[in-house]
C-alpha cells in the first residue's frame, strides 16, 4: 500500500475520536487496551478523579506498569486539594486530542464520569453564569449543620434532574448546581439539555452494559481488592499530607466513607457496607446518564470477551471506514484504511 502522510485531518473531515463508556467495574480498563493496542490509540481518562495525583486505589488507577507502553493521558495532573471542573477537563482534553492526532495516533476517551465524556463529545458550551460567595458559605454551613443528605434534599426540590446525576457526597457541585438556580432561576438541567448535541469530532461510541446482579458482584468484589491493596492507608496518607476532609477529591466515593472510618465516625464494616451501597447506586446513575446520550453502540459485557472485542473492532472499522486489517504496529490513518 502506498504511504501515506502522517496526517490526521482533512479540510473536510473531523478528527476522529474514539470513546469507551460504561458504569464501573463493568470491564472497560482490559478491553481499552487491547483496543489501543489493535487501533494504534493513545488512551485519555474520562474519570473525574483520577485527575488527583495519590489517589490511587480508590479510583481504580491503572498503575504505570501495567498499561503495556500505551500512554494515558489527564492521569496524577491536579493535586487533591485543587480544583478541577468540566470545563477544566473539556479544556484538557481537547489539547490531547490534538496532540495525539498530530501523533497520527487515534486518540481514545475511556471513562465513566458522564457529563465530561459528553461535554468533550458535543463541544458543550459553559457560560459564566456568575458566583455568589454569601450564598456558597450560606450552604456550606447548612451541610455542616444539617449533612449533605438534606443539602442534596434541598437541590431536589428545585432541580431534581441535577439531584438524580449527583450524588449527596458530592458538595462542590450540589452547591453550584443550587448557585446556578439561585443566580438565573434556570436549572442546571435544563441548561445542560439545551446544549447543542452535534460533535466536532467524528465520533465511534462503544458503550459496555452487563446484568445488573454481575455488575454489582463485580463492584463489591473491586471494593473488597481495593481494601486489600491499601484503600484505609492511602486515605489515611492523604489526610496526614494535610488533604482537608471538605476537598472536592476527598467526597469521592471510597475516600469519604474511609474519612469517616478515620476520624473515628464510624466502624470499618459500617463506611464498607456505606461505600458499596452507594458506588451501586453511583453505578446505576451513570447508566441512567449514557442512556441519555446518543450515538452509542451497546456491548453486553456478560457475553465472551474474544466475541465482544471483535464486535466492537467492526463497529470501529465501520464508523472511521477503515479496512479491517489491523495490526499491533499499524499506524491509524484518517479517512482511509490502516497502514
Amino acid at each position: 500500500m502506498p504511504e501515506q502522510e502522517n496526517k490526521r485531518v482533512t479540510p473536510n473531515k473531523k478528527q476522529p475520536l474514539l470513546v469507551l463508556i460504561g458504569p464501573t467495574a463493568v470491564g472497560k480498563t482490559n478491553l481499552s487496551l487491547e483496543l489501543a493496542k489493535a487501533w494504534q490509540a493513545e488512551i485519555i481518562s474520562g474519570d473525574s478523579m483520577q485527575v488527583y495525583r495519590g489517589m490511587d486505589i480508590g479510583t481504580a488507577k491503572l498503575p504505570l506498569e501495567e498499561r503495556e507502553g500505551i500512554p494515558h493521558h489527564l492521569i496524577d495532573i491536579r493535586d487533591p486539594d485543587d480544583p478541577y471542573s468540566v470545563a477544566d477537563f473539556q479544556a484538557g482534553c481537547g489539547s490531547s486530542i490534538e496532540e495525539i492526532a498530530a501523533r497520527g495516533k487515534l486518540p481514545f476517551l475511556v471513562g465513566g464520569t458522564g457529563l465530561y465524556v459528553e461535554a468533550v463529545c458535543y463541544g458543550f458550551e459553559f457560560s459564566e453564569s456568575g458566583s455568589d460567595e454569601a450564598f456558597r458559605q450560606e450552604q456550606e454551613q447548612f451541610a455542616l449543620t444539617h449533612g449533605a443528605e438534606a443539602l442534596h434534599a434541598k437541590l431536589a426540590l428545585v432541580d431534581p434532574k441535577s439531584a438524580e446525576r449527583l450524588h449527596p457526597n458530592d458538595q462542590r457541585r450540589v452547591i453550584r448546581a443550587l448557585e446556578v438556580f439561585h443566580l438565573t432561576g434556570i436549572k442546571q438541567s435544563e441548561q445542560l439539555e439545551g446544549q447543542k448535541k452535534e460533535s466536532p469530532y467524528e465520533l465511534c461510541i462503544v458503550g459496555l452494559t452487563m446484568d445488573r446482579a454481575e455488575l454489582y458482584r463485580r463492584i463489591e468484589l473491586r471494593i473488597d481488592q481495593m481494601l486489600e491493596q491499601g484503600l484505609v492507608e492511602e486515605v489515611k496518607a492523604l489526610l496526614s499530607r494535610g488533604v482537608p476532609p471538605h476537598a472536592v477529591a476527598m467526597q469521592g466515593l471510597g475516600y469519604k466513607e474511609i474519612a469517616s472510618f478515620l476520624r473515628g465516625e464510624c466502624t470499618l464494616e459500617a463506611a464498607v457496607t456505606l461505600l458499596k451501597r452507594d458506588t451501586r447506586r453511583f453505578a446505576k446513575r451513570q447508566l441512567s446518564w449514557f442512556r441519555h446520550m446518543k450515538d452509542i453502540e451497546w456491548i453486553d459485557m456478560g457475553e465472551n470477551f474474544h466475541n465482544n472485542l471483535h464486535r466492537i473492532h467492526g463497529i470501529i472499522a465501520g464508523k472511521f471506514q477503515v479496512h479491517l486489517e489491523y495490526t499491533s504496529n499499524q499506524s491509524f490513518v484518517d479517512g482511509g484504511n490502516v497502514q
